[in-house]
């Protein structure tokens, strides 16, 4: 009798990605990106164990939207006071911290658990070409589109 396989944290092998963002259309790239860190690439994914990989993202400041939407689009946040909201275009994102724009955009598309906080904490995003994690030997992920 064959049993099904469960993964669990000690039996997931994970590996590192390397992704370079630029020319790829913001939306598109955080979809596939957020696949991967979720593990839904592999054949043993379970929704409720940790089973995605680490991906480093390089030229994240080289990233691009369809559209107008870098002058129209706006990220809001709020301190939770009354009048507390606060606008910025993500034209002004891109300026001060390009690696946002694809922060938010990923993290809105993994789910809203306790078990997508450590699946987010395996992304790394950088503006330039440079990264501090070759030791880990990245290989180097490709996506259509």
């Amino acid at each position: 009798m064959k049993k099904t396989l469960m993964p669990n944290s000690a039996t997931v092998v994970k590996r590192w990605w390397i992704v370079d963002a630029k020319d790829q259309v913001v939306g598109r790239l955080s979809s596939q990106v957020a696949a991967v860190l979720r593990g839904k690439h592999k054949p043993t994914f379970t929704p409720h164990v940790d089973c995605g990989d680490h991906v480093i993202i390089i030229n994240a400041d080289k990233v691009v939207f369809t559209g107008k939407k870098w002058e129209t689009k706006n990220f809001y946040r709020t301190s939770g006071r009354p009048g507390g909201l606060s606008t910025e275009t993500y034209k002004v994102m891109r300026k001060e911290k390009p690696e946002r724009v694809l922060e938010y955009a990923i993290k809105g598309m993994l789910p809203k658990t306790n078990l997508a906080k450590k699946m987010f904490n395996h992304l790394m995003i950088y503006a330039g070409e440079v990264h501090p994690h070759a030791g880990q030997k990245p290989e180097v992920l490709t996506f259509k589109g």
